[in-house]
Formats: structure tokens, C-alpha cells, sequence
């Protein structure tokens, strides 16, 4: 999304936010340091908001790394990169993952971590690292679901984590899932024809994978009155929206099907489904177009 897109999607924070989070930061690091002494930084402190596999901290890296992930984005690379603890700050049911105002236990968890995975339009990655002295290793992850993107970004990180082999065999299924669903949207085609597309900058990853014309993109700003113009001038058929930053009917007078598109995996943390998701959204909105 230059493009990486938000629950929350996806997505860059304003100044107002940043400033925002970091004059809470030097209070979170308090009462953070005064929750961990009181626990005796033992390794039953609990984690942030969500977690998949593992006990977390120093038992979890008998199984691998111990990774702490921003959002559930960030968390799918991980799992997919072969990843089995992961701790994820921000939950699933945040719309916007850089308002997110991080907590104590997120501290707590970040302290026991191999990996932090964050994303560079989220403010508070670095300070919740710093403020918790966590020894662990920054990660920028590149959150974009376009297919090669994915399979560089798994591959990177298997190679950091250690599990390469793990990695390696997530591709390959993702792969065999990305050609069928590809297909099928292909074969969908109205008329036979590649249809013309609008994009949210966000979501054209998912026009790829139809096999659909971008003829124009918006966001992730408004879409002023010259915009609307020259969008609508393309006569496009489908407009994929952004569902993490959806501001209404885009292109209300074009007669073009707008579809939502779901950039952020659920808490399973899987991401397949958004794959699978976007396909079923664009199958239905082609057969209508």
C-alpha cells in the first residue's frame, strides 16, 4: 500500500495522530514497567491484544521466533512466512489501525519478542519498542496483498525468522489458490472482455488478480470534483473501493459497480480468505456489470 491499505486496511497517519501517540507514550512505558515489575517479569505476563500458537516468550522460541505484529496483516505474513507465535497489538475489530492507542500489556509483550513487524504508516511501532527495551528486531513490513509483493515479503522473512522451508511450502499453496482464483475470474469476464476498472490506490492489487483494465485510480485522499470528473470520463465498470477507508459512492452518476475489497486478514490470520473474499465480490459485481 503506498499501499499496503486498513482493519483499518490501511492509513497514513496525520500529524495530529502521531502527535497524539507519542505524548501517551511516556505514560504507557510507566505503567508498563510498573505492571512488568509487579509480575516479576515472568513469562506469564500475557500479550497484546491477539495471539496464535505458541505460549509466547522465551518458551514459544523453542518453536521459532517470538514475533509481535501490529495488525493481523503484518500477523499473516508471519504465519505464512512460518511463523507459529505470534502476538498481534492492534484487534481484528479496529477499523483504523494507526488510531490505535497501544496499552501497557502491548509493552509487555513487545519485551519478550524476537521480531517486531509493523508497517511505516503506523506511528507507533518504534516507540512501543524503545519504551518497552525490548532487544528485539524492527521488521518494516511492505503491506501490499499484489501476488509478487506477497511472495517476495514471505520470503524475506522466512529467512529471517529461520524457516525458510516453511515459507517456501505456504507459496506454493498460495500460488496453486492465486492461479485458480485468477482463472475463475477470467472466465467471468462480462462479455468475454477484460472490464474497465477504477481502483482505490489500496486495492489494485485485486484488479490484477481479475485480470481487469485500471483505466484510473483515487485515494487514499477524497476524491475531489476534477477527480470525479476524469474518473467517470473512463466510463469504468467496476470501482473497487478500499473497505478499511471507504468514503460513500465514489462514482454515484458513472452507473459503475462499486465493489469493497477487504485488504486485512481476520484473527485467524490467514491469507487466503482475502484472496478468496475479493474473488467472490468481483465474480458477483462482473456478473451485474
Amino acid at each position: 500500500m503506498a499501499r499496503t491499505g486498513v482493519p483499518t486496511p490501511p492509513l497514513r497517519p496525520t500529524s495530529r495522530v502521531s502527535s497524539r501517540v507519542s505524548a501517551r507514550v511516556p505514560l504507557i512505558a510507566l505503567s508498563a514497567a510498573l505492571a512488568l515489575t509487579a509480575a516479576g517479569c515472568s513469562d506469564d505476563s500475557g500479550g497484546g491484544s491477539g495471539g496464535s500458537g505458541g505460549s509466547g516468550g522465551s518458551g514459544g522460541k523453542k518453536d521459532g521466533p517470538v514475533v509481535v505484529a501490529t495488525t493481523t496483516w503484518e500477523g499473516a505474513f508471519a504465519k505464512a512466512a512460518g511463523a507459529k507465535d505470534v502476538t498481534v497489538l492492534v484487534p481484528a475489530s479496529t477499523q483504523h489501525a494507526p488510531d490505535y492507542d497501544p496499552k501497557p500489556s502491548d509493552l509487555a509483550a513487545v519485551s519478550e519478542a524476537d521480531f517486531v513487524l509493523y508497517a511505516p504508516f503506523e506511528p507507533y511501532a518504534g516507540k512501543i519498542k524503545d519504551a518497552a527495551g525490548s532487544k528485539a528486531d524492527l521488521v518494516q513490513v511492505d503491506l501490499d496483498n499484489d501476488a509478487a509483493k506477497v511472495r517476495r515479503e514471505v520470503a524475506r522473512l522466512g529467512e529471517l525468522f529461520g524457516t525458510e522451508g516453511a515459507a517456501a511450502s505456504w507459496r506454493r499453496t498460495f500460488d496453486r489458490e492465486y492461479a485458480r482464483l485468477s482463472a475463475d475470474l477470467k472466465a467471468s469476464w462480462p462479455g468475454g472482455k477484460s472490464p474497465a476498472v477504477v481502483s482505490q490506490v489500496f486495492t489494485t492489487w485485486s484488479a490484477r488478480m481479475a485480470g481487469a483494465r485500471t483505466v484510473g485510480t483515487y485515494g487514499p485522499e477524497a476524491v475531489t470534483a476534477s477527480q470525479l470528473a476524469a474518473l467517470s470520463a473512463k466510463k469504468p465498470a467496476l470501482v473497487l473501493d478500499n473497505a478499511h477507508m471507504s468514503t460513500g459512492k465514489v462514482l454515484p452518476d458513472s452507473g459503475a459497480e462499486q465493489v469493497g475489497i477487504v485488504n486485512y486478514p481476520g484473527e485467524d490470520m490467514d491469507l487466503l480468505p482475502v484472496y478468496r473474499g475479493a474473488a467472490e465480490q468481483l465474480k458477483k459485481a462482473m456478473k451485474s456489470a
